[in-house]
């Protein structure tokens, strides 16, 4: 395993991140194919003993059971001060904006139930999960400064916002003396590289850390079309991203697949080996102990630049998918529902 220093901060992290929004109570949330504790310890446990030490979760994640899962493997399986834990707080509610909770109060409530469900009394990097149009940035990154004082959080991140976001937001805590974003997790891979268009060189000037989520992008970059899995068949939000591209996309799979064929490797070595070589940190998910080991040994797969230029030529612009999509203020009076096992959980953006 390789580790790095995740941008401005001193986490020493590995370069491989284990995604958790694969583990959780698949009956308690968005997704149903998720795994149960069980899996879910066998998974980590075997992540450990690979040498990762970096976590992501998020308390959207069934509801909290991804978090509360990671927590107990953690303090069964290691020491706390040898992990880097990773999670997520939502916008506010519809119902807190409509009862004045403020930004203050929403994120005290948030990271207080995360450090509950993770059994810690500290998490790592606390990341503002979706850009939420209802609320001022300014007070935003004020309760977060205030977090960070406090001691239950060491540093703070941004996922699915755009390079003028994050820049204004950390242009207001510098001139503040509020705590900056280290680090912005973002929707990247073979098949998805609109990130390349700003955020890429940005964080590279600031020394911004830049992980990846969705790093094989639900599978699609680690097999052919023909090989369906439980996810494959029942993860319509995945669908919904990457469907409308597939015919393009698939060249480019299938280009993938043939250099997994010259190096005699899995297709998703090929996929993360090119991942390392642009972001800090590819954040890759596991649904099974043996998903552990491609993204591990894509370490040790060096492409060459003939390799790269062959796996990118034939990308095309794709329009923004996901939660990015609706990362636009004409989208501030929908409600989205991220849980449809709780209405509670719907949320602005």
């Amino acid at each position: 395993m390789e580790y790095i220093k995740l941008g401005n901060s001193d986490l020493n992290v590995s370069r491989i991140c284990l995604g958790c929004m694969g583990f959780g109570d698949s009956k308690n949330g968005q997704h149903s194919w998720t795994v149960d504790e069980v899996e879910t310890r066998t998974i980590i446990k075997r992540a450990l003993e690979s040498g990762i030490n970096s976590f992501d979760t998020a308390i959207a994640y069934q509801n909290g059971t991804s978090e509360q899962y990671l927590g107990r493997a953690v303090k069964d399986f290691s020491r706390r001060e040898d992990v880097i834990i990773a999670t997520k707080f939502l916008p506010r509610t519809p119902d807190e904006i409509k009862n004045d909770i403020s930004a203050k109060e929403h994120i005290d409530n948030m990271v207080n139930k995360s450090l509950e469900n993770l059994g810690t009394d500290y998490i790592d990097l606390y990341i503002y999960h979706m850009w939420d149009w209802n609320t001022p940035i300014y007070d935003i990154v004020a309760a977060l400064d205030g977090i960070v004082k406090s001691g239950k959080v060491r540093y703070i991140g941004i996922s699915n916002c755009f390079a003028w976001q994050i820049a204004k937001a950390n242009y207001l805590a510098e001139r503040e003396g509020f705590a900056k974003f280290i680090s912005v997790q973002s929707h990247y891979n073979l098949i998805f590289r609109e990130e390349e268009r700003e955020m890429m060189q940005y964080c590279s000037e600031e020394n911004i850390a830049m992980t990846a989520y969705s790093s094989l992008a639900s599978g699609r970059l680690s097999r052919i079309e023909d090989k369906k899995t439980k996810r494959a068949v029942e993860d319509s939000y995945a669908k919904f991203k990457y469907d409308s591209t597939k015919k393009q996309d698939g060249l480019i799979i299938s280009r993938v697949f043939e250099l997994a064929q010259k190096y005699n490797v899995t297709m998703s070595e090929v996929s993360i080996s090119w991942l390392l070589e642009k972001v800090a940190c590819p954040i890759v998910g596991a649904t099974k102990e043996e998903h552990i080991d491609a993204p591990c040994k894509a370490l040790g797969l060096k492409l060459t630049k003939e390799d790269i230029d062959y796996l990118e030529e034939l990308y095309i612009p794709h329009s923004l998918s996901g939660v990015m999509a609706q990362n636009r203020p004409q989208n501030a009076d929908k409600t989205h529902i991220w849980h449809s096992a709780n209405k509670n959980i719907g949320v602005k953006i």
